[in-house]
């Protein structure tokens, strides 16, 4: 199948999770694919699957130089973008009581400024007919304690998905977001809590959820890859919920 064919996509935190899903996908659809990301090591195994039609770079979504960088190595190996998934986030937990200023503005720095500028810095590089395609999640409809600080940074995205999509309307430019459920990533394992209060999060998220599973990065990266494609040339502003229900049921 080749719906990306020569389409040039750029996804920030493809080395692991949702994010290096999303690059097979994109590969075997045609896609020549740039990741982002900051661990070297992660990215070189990803870079030597995804193969030729890829690249690796190196970088912080919260620093503008990598970000340049970023851009700067995408227009010399492959020329202008087609796609853009800001993908690269992170997820930080506590009750509202104890989150304290640092977790609080690393989820806001990466999640929100961190994907704000990955997409400003984008723009000049995107051809007519692009696609842009936040990461949202479950959190920013729904309620979980704690996690205030990590809900309200993806409730930001899904806004500044309506206004992107307003402002780049008449670029030709479509903004669209896709919200995860709990997925089966590696991101559970960076939350800084203990094994066993891991385990029970991931039991308590398979109970109250209507298919009483966790997703897989798969799943959200085929909701990504319609986003891509033509198949939705008519669809911006607009967010679809890959959650086994939980947002609506």
């Amino acid at each position: 199948m080749t719906r990306l064919k020569n389409k040039v996509a750029v996804i920030t935190g493809g080395n692991s999770g949702i994010g290096l899903a999303t690059a097979r996908a994109f590969v075997r659809e045609g896609a020549k694919v740039v990741i982002f990301g900051r661990d070297q090591k992660t990215l070189d195994a990803a870079a030597a699957e995804l193969g030729n039609h890829s690249i690796a770079v190196k970088g912080d979504v919260t620093r503008p130089a990598d970000l340049d960088r970023l851009y700067s190595k995408t227009r010399e190996v492959f020329g202008k973008v087609d796609i853009l998934f800001a993908n690269a986030g992170v997820a930080l937990f506590a009750p509202f009581g104890q989150t304290d200023e640092q977790l609080f503005d690393t989820n806001m720095d990466v999640n929100v400024k961190g994907t704000f500028l990955t997409v400003q810095k984008a723009i000049p590089e995107l051809n007519e007919n692009a696609s842009i395609i936040l990461n949202t999640s479950v959190v920013n409809v729904k309620g979980f304690p704690g996690t205030s600080a990590y809900s309200a940074s993806k409730a930001a995205l899904r806004s500044l998905v309506r206004t992107l999509a307003t402002e780049l309307v008449g670029q030709k430019v479509r903004v669209n977001a896709v919200s995860p459920g709990p997925i089966d990533t590696p991101i559970y394992g960076r939350l800084g809590l203990p094994a066993e209060a891991v385990q029970e999060m991931s039991k308590g998220f398979e109970s109250i959820n209507p298919m009483k599973r966790f997703g897989h990065p798969d799943e959200v990266a085929n909701t990504v890859l319609f986003f891509a494609s033509e198949d939705a040339s008519y669809i911006t502003g607009s967010e679809i919920a890959v959650d086994g229900g939980l947002s609506h049921l």
